[in-house]
């Protein structure tokens, strides 16, 4: 068999995604489960200073956004984390990423769904896997019904969920801000700043994802770069303000030993509402994420069986509602597999972050690539810097991704073992798949 062809794109896809629904897209991948969860530990090491550690957190992705900017605006997919590998580094790479991605996406649906049912549980007794379940089949109905009911439906939620926390700054910063919450500002010195900025890294995570629908996004030349930058910019933003607020309404001490820290905060100030108003920030805040994941893992699967390294089934698209409607199937289905795994919130992150870093690290080589080789696309690009501007910045946001790949092997060793297992398995189908 010979080298599988990279899909370039699709004109069964409907391009019916636009700039606000590249913005929710990435801002309802990133804002999940890290921004109720991430900020007691991260604080328990740098006290206030972590909102000096989110603004480092966000240096590596800010690098690596601007990369896919620049391949968005210039090589728009389906799939983009499996074609532009595959079309600009080596098949074998893209095949790779986009498998290992199996394995990271799966673990996002259990991670996303787990937690989510958790939060509502404070208010209605749910069955965990049951009502897991639930919301998996609720994501694969909202999206099966086209990518304009997906990209509303992530407008919507996000729309929701930005006025809670809106809610949530003004009331807690008007009534129950202390400012002598901020001194000392780092009581453990730059040394425990630095130390925290890896638990904040997953705060910007998907921030790039409406790429991987680049075949259905509207004007894309203009459309992803300028989505990528609002949603990045507006992730910075909000994460600040709620630190802020976190930090001055339960200070360091209090915050940095909370498991609920935006729900403790909230009932000190809000009494009765406190818990109801934070619930539904979750299940806004995850419920995107979610829904997100239904739309973009869909497009890889999507483009993988274009180039004929996965069952030809998954490029099928259905004829009245314009999507990838087996693959979405199959999307469903890995997560159903995923209620299986042991509900371990640690192995579940790692699992996750490991293959997405993996990805960040080979599109910012495939942009390198594209300014070095590709002249034709580098001047077609809605977004670029001059050449080497674009290489340097490529180069670092590898280096990046690279090194923060190995951050979490004293946290706990079995996700790598796992995602090597699968990596394997992978390259034994990439091999007879050719033959």
């Amino acid at each position: 068999m010979t080298e599988p062809s990279v899909p370039e794109g699709d004109s069964r896809l409907v391009r019916g995604i636009d700039l606000w629904g590249v913005v929710s897209l990435g801002l309802g991948t990133a804002v999940g489960v890290s921004i109720f969860s991430a900020i007691a530990p991260a604080t328990a090491l740098a006290g206030p200073a972590i909102l000096v550690s989110v603004l480092i957190a966000a240096f590596p992705m800010y690098l690596i956004a601007i990369s896919y900017a620049f391949l968005g605006s210039a090589v728009p997919v389906s799939g983009a984390s499996f074609v532009w590998p595959s079309r600009f580094l080596h098949p074998a790479l893209g095949f790779f990423i986009a498998w290992m991605r199996i394995i990271a996406n799966m673990g996002a649906l259990v991670v996303l769904a787990l937690v989510l049912v958790r939060y509502l549980s404070t208010i209605v007794p749910l069955p965990t896997r049951p009502a897991m379940f639930a919301l998996l089949l609720l994501a694969l109905l909202a999206n099966l019904f086209g990518v304009r009911t997906a990209a509303r439906l992530q407008t919507w939620l996000m729309a929701f969920l930005l006025l809670l926390f809106l809610v949530y700054v003004l009331w807690g910063g008007a009534t129950a801000f202390d400012p002598a919450a901020f001194t000392p500002l780092a009581p453990e010195g730059v040394s425990g700043v630095l130390a925290a900025a890896p638990l904040l890294m997953g705060l910007f995570f998907g921030i790039e994802a409406a790429t991987e629908a680049g075949a259905e996004v509207a004007d894309s030349r203009r459309t992803i770069p300028l989505g990528i930058a609002i949603a990045i910019g507006s992730a910075t933003a909000l994460y600040l303000a709620v630190g802020i607020v976190t930090l001055g309404v339960l200070g360091p001490e209090a915050l940095a030993t909370s498991e609920a820290p935006i729900l403790d905060a909230a009932q000190r100030f809000m009494d009765l509402l406190g818990a109801p108003l934070i619930v539904w920030a979750a299940v806004a805040a995850i419920g995107t994420s979610i829904n997100a994941i239904f739309t973009l893992f869909s497009r890889s699967l999507f483009a993988m069986a274009e180039a004929g390294l996965m069952p030809g089934a998954l490029a099928r698209v259905h004829p009245r509602w314009k999507v990838p409607h087996i693959a979405l199937l199959a999307v469903f289905a890995i997560g159903c597999v995923g209620l299986f795994l042991p509900m371990e919130l640690t192995f579940l992150f790692l699992a996750v972050n490991i293959p997405n870093l993996v990805k960040y690290g080979s599109v910012c080589l495939a942009a390198a690539q594209v300014v070095r080789k590709h002249p034709d696309l580098y001047e077609n690009a809605g977004f670029r810097f001059s050449r080497r501007k674009m290489l340097v910045l490529a180069y670092t946001g590898a280096l990046c991704a690279a090194g923060l790949v190995f951050v979490g092997i004293e946290a706990d060793w079995r996700p790598y073992a796992l995602l090597i297992g699968w990596g394997l398995l992978g390259a034994l189908y990439y091999f007879f798949r050719r033959r």
